[in-house]
C-alpha cells in the first residue's frame, strides 16, 4: 500500500525559513515522479517542485524558482522542500504526491497517490 506523511510545517514570519519531510512506503514501482504542490484557500492547487525519481532533474514553478529546493533521499525513503526566503504568499496547504508521469511534472492531475498535506503559514 503506498502511504505518504507530510511533516516539517508551522508558522514562520517573512523572510524565514522550512523544511518539509514526506516520508514515503510503497511507492517504488508504482510510481516515476515525486512533487510538492499547494492549495491556498480559494484557490487551485498548484505545483511548487516536483523531480523524476530515477534522475536528478527537478522542477520548479517561476513563484518559487531560486527560494525553494526539492530533494530525494533514496535510503531514507523520503522527500524534502527547503523553503527559503518564505513570502506571505506561500501561505498554504502543501501536500507531497506520486505519481506515473507521463505529462507535465506540475500538473496535479498526473499525479494518483497524495499525502494528508501540512500546513504552512508565513506571517508579514
Amino acid at each position: 500500500q503506498v502511504r505518504l506523511v507530510e511533516s516539517g510545517g508551522g508558522s514562520v514570519q517573512t523572510g524565514g525559513s522550512l523544511r518539509l519531510s514526506c516520508a514515503a512506503s510503497g511507492v517504488t514501482g508504482s510510481s516515476n515522479a515525486m512533487g510538492w504542490f499547494r492549495q491556498a484557500p480559494g484557490k487551485e492547487r498548484e505545483g511548487v517542485a516536483a523531480l523524476y525519481t530515477a534522475v536528478n532533474s527537478p522542477f520548479y514553478a517561476s513563484s518559487v524558482l531560486g527560494r525553494f529546493t526539492i530533494s530525494l533521499d533514496n535510503t531514507k525513503n523520503t522527500l524534502y522542500l527547503q523553503m527559503n526566503r518564505l513570502k506571505p504568499e506561500d501561505t498554504a496547504m502543501y501536500y507531497c504526491a506520486a505519481g506515473m508521469v507521463a505529462g507535465r511534472l506540475l500538473d496535479p492531475d498526473e499525479y494518483n497517490t497524495w499525502g494528508q498535506g501540512i500546513q504552512v503559514t508565513v506571517s508579514s
